[in-house]
């Protein structure tokens, strides 16, 4: 039976392989930060997963903890994925883990931020320091080459806040009539770039314009203004990321909260095309720019009624993704099903026909087993045996005796076959179910097989515990109950008696 079950295991194992025709790619993605420039990215992230049916994606975030960040980055190295895409919280305190990944020959790619190390596979993202210049261009002109500049900067130690202060620093140092009179420092939240203003503790009218590092942080800065009662009406702010819809930054410039943004493209999409690139073995370039734009006042409507209308196909994409989603699944669950049921009616299969060939085999031994035992002695004339019922005269029979002959062996055989279980079962039980008398059965048992009721009894219980031992998993106890005898002792004693060996010993 174990052969039988591991044979149905192994087929189980083979029909479900059959559900998962394509080989499946996991990838890791760890966002240094949870906040709606990365929520837009995972979900563009997840629409290109859609594209790619063989991809499982697996996001953790580090809500811009780099211990936290490290941690998720070891885990998803040892949950065995098949690739790493990693923001970086900051340059050098995360680029020990990303190491790690790739040393143990996980292909990573690093976007959005930068890590200080070599070991990665590829980088995208877009030129934040081009970023930076352009904003201080902007400032620029809409200042006249002249003005008090307030710079709010991205985290600290994150390659996108030092590149945007690189490239802004550097277009201002072409208007020498332009001051930067503070940078301060937040974390890419808006509520560090309002505490920030807060604390400063100089004239705030005097501010023309203020550039924070996003346009979170940019509105952060605004309130402060606004709430501090210290500032100019004047004074006017400008941010990156430019998200579309409610709230983001294009309809924040196009209704004049901001002066300016800039598209900062999330392209999760992109991002996921080109991990799959990767893991397909496919050409790809291990440095990709990706393309960003101003927006002011004369571009933003446009801008604005363009991401609208591609977030409203995005949303009736994911709706329509959905309904594919649970449709597929209720096929996979009948698929299943219908596995599970072929599995289960082969089992029943399997099981009925090792029962039945089992109950043969055993049938037909201890139907030879007691042929065995009511076959004559060499030295006793030749009488017909139960397995060999002679048609014709023999040895002076006439076919009808030897007829009568073969079924009283028959009788006899069956009788003694059923009942040599019950202890209790004797020659005197025997007879009157024969309908003789003792004396009887022992003369008539005695001349056709030259053996005594007593005998057959005794050896037909000895060769059904030999079949027994043989084919069963059953204890020697129990195998002596089974076939009648009085305790497991008397029968291995009689055991030893007739085969010369302890019952334990012709196990197979």
């Amino acid at each position: 039976m174990n052969r039988i079950g591991l044979c149905c295991l192994w087929l189980f194992a083979l029909l479900c392989s059959c559900a998962e025709q394509q080989s499946r790619y996991v990838i890791g993605v760890s966002q240094c930060s949870e906040d709606i420039w990365r929520e837009k990215q995972n979900a563009e992230l997840r629409m290109g997963a859609y594209l790619n049916e063989n991809v499982e994606l697996r996001f953790a975030a580090a809500y811009d903890s780099d211990e936290r960040q490290v941690q998720q980055i070891d885990s998803l190295i040892r949950a065995g994925i098949d690739l790493l895409i990693v923001a970086p919280n900051q340059v050098a305190t995360i680029s020990p883990a990303i190491d790690r990944a790739y040393d143990s020959g996980i292909p990573v790619i690093v976007f959005e931020r930068k890590t200080n190390s070599q070991k990665y596979t590829a980088f995208i993202s877009a030129d934040n320091y081009e970023m930076g210049r352009v904003m201080g261009d902007h400032l620029a002109v809409r200042l006249g080459g002249r003005g008090r500049v307030m710079e709010v900067m991205g985290l600290k130690g994150s390659s996108p806040a030092i590149e945007r202060h690189n490239g802004f620093a550097d277009a201002l140092s072409a208007y020498p009539d332009i001051e930067i009179v503070a940078t301060l420092q937040g974390d890419w939240t808006e509520q560090s770039a309002y505490e920030a203003v807060l604390k400063y503790d100089k004239v705030l009218a005097d501010i023309d314009f203020v550039f924070a590092h996003n346009d979170r942080m940019a509105m952060g800065a605004r309130k402060a203004f606004t709430s501090s009662g210290r500032s100019a009406p004047k004074t006017l702010f400008c941010g990156i990321d430019g998200l579309p819809g409610e709230g983001g930054g294009i309809q924040l410039v196009r209704d004049s909260v901001l002066d300016a943004s800039y598209i900062y493209p999330t392209r999760g999409d992109c991002l996921l095309q080109l991990a799959v690139d990767i893991l397909d073995g496919k050409p790809y370039q291990k440095e990709t720019r990706l393309m960003s734009a101003l927006v002011t006042k004369a571009n933003a409507k446009v801008l604005l009624m363009e991401s609208e209308e591609i977030l409203r196909q995005t949303a009736y994409l994911d709706q329509l993704h959905e309904k594919a989603d649970n449709y597929l699944q209720a096929l996979g669950i009948q698929r299943l099903l219908t596995w599970l049921l072929a599995v289960i009616a082969l089992l029943v299969m399997l099981g009925a026909t090792f029962v039945v060939f089992s109950m043969r085999r055993r049938h037909r031994l201890e139907r030879q087993a007691f042929s065995m035992v009511v076959n004559v002695p060499q030295s006793a004339p030749q009488q017909p045996a139960i397995t060999d019922v002679p048609l014709e005269e023999e040895q002076g029979h006439t076919g009808a005796e030897s007829d009568a002959d073969a079924r009283f062996l028959e009788r006899l055989r069956s009788l003694v076959q059923e009942q040599m279980a019950d202890s209790n079962f004797s020659v005197e039980v025997l007879a009157s179910q024969m309908g003789v008398s003792r004396v009887q059965l022992y003369r008539k048992v005695k001349t056709l097989t030259g053996r005594t009721p007593v005998d057959i009894i005794r050896l037909s219980r000895l060769n059904r515990s030999k079949i027994l031992l043989q084919t069963s998993g059953l204890t020697v106890s129990e195998i002596a109950y089974q076939t009648g005898f009085s305790s497991p002792s008397y029968f291995t004693k009689c055991f030893k008696d007739e085969f010369g060996q302890l019952p334990g010993d012709c196990r197979v």
